[in-house]
């Protein structure tokens, strides 16, 4: 078995996990809109403590532009290269 990837080291990822990957960042980013319209000024005050829970600080806003960001990593990364 090895080790978890460091953060310096490229990852290969399949065409089925990178959709997989984006299928979950564009639920979060749906989640995210649809709760800033209607979750009340409680919202901001979750997400924040949230992200402060996982080793960050981010308002509704930018955690909603992180997410847009991580789908256009995936949509516009370069393709692998063949290894025939």
């Amino acid at each position: 078995m090895t080790g978890l990837r460091q953060p310096d080291q490229d990852a290969v990822l399949t065409g089925k996990d990178a959709a997989m990957i984006r299928q979950a960042l564009a639920a979060c980013s749906y989640l995210l809109a649809w709760a800033g319209a209607h979750a009340g000024p409680d919202f901001a005050a979750a997400v924040i403590q949230a992200s402060e829970l996982a080793g960050d600080s981010r308002s509704p806003g930018a955690l909603y532009y992180d997410v847009s960001l991580a789908i256009d990593c995936l949509d516009f990364a370069p393709a692998a290269r063949s290894t025939r």
